[in-house]
């Protein structure tokens, strides 16, 4: 992440919601109608941040004239109530010239923001966070390791877990005996394709233990 940064391939950007509320004490979130625990995140505040920093993204691009002014960008909702997020999401979403991401949080948001203004509402997985910002950071650190340049091997993000709809081969490193448990005979032997044939079949074997699901 560090190096993507410094070599100007993302740019990275926090913001708080309460800088575009009007009320005095910068409220964000009010009590759900019709009754029930917790507290909402009202619609003005999201709404005028969106749309102020669509306004900024697009008066950027036009002063840059990157031609970018009138690529749309993707409003993104962290929320446990939206589509698991997985590796194809991720590839789909690197394509992308400008993500705005919304960090849920509380009970969740109002739902007009779903309904008017956010293109996806993502989940990292099937349990509940106690706000949205961890899961944006797991969104993002995902997709920026699929943008060119940020991983040290560009080769690295496609032998990934998932990659090819199977989970990764196991990797063994130096000694070659470690307390008498021994690194597989073929992984030392310098033949490239029997090597890329055992780990073929051991990713075969690991996501039939780990994740059958995958297989289907």
């Amino acid at each position: 992440m560090k190096r993507a940064q410094e070599n100007r391939i993302v740019e990275l950007h926090i913001h708080n919601m309460r800088d575009w509320t009007t009320d005095k004490h910068h409220v964000v979130d009010d009590a759900p109608f019709g009754g029930g625990q917790g507290m909402v995140m009202k619609p003005e505040p999201i709404f005028a941040a969106v749309e102020d920093l669509k306004s900024q993204i697009a008066r950027n691009a036009r002063e840059a004239a990157a031609g970018l002014s009138n690529r749309k960008s993707q409003i993104l909702l962290m929320s446990p109530a939206g589509r698991r997020f997985d590796q194809e999401m991720a590839r789909q979403l690197a394509q992308e010239p400008h993500l705005i991401i919304i960090s849920g949080h509380y009970e969740g948001v109002d739902h007009r923001v779903i309904e008017h203004l956010v293109d996806v509402e993502i989940s990292i997985g099937d349990y509940v966070l106690t706000n949205g910002a961890i899961a944006a950071v797991v969104l993002v650190d995902s997709i920026v390791r699929l943008l060119p340049g940020t991983l040290g091997h560009e080769q690295s993000a496609d032998d990934d877990s998932f990659s090819n709809g199977l989970l990764e081969a196991p990797h063994y490193t130096r000694p070659a005996d470690f307390r008498g448990w021994k690194v597989p005979e073929v992984l030392l032997s310098g033949n490239h394709a029997e090597i890329a044939k055992w780990r073929k079949e051991q990713a075969i074997n690991r996501t039939c233990e780990n994740r059958p699901d995958l297989l289907k």
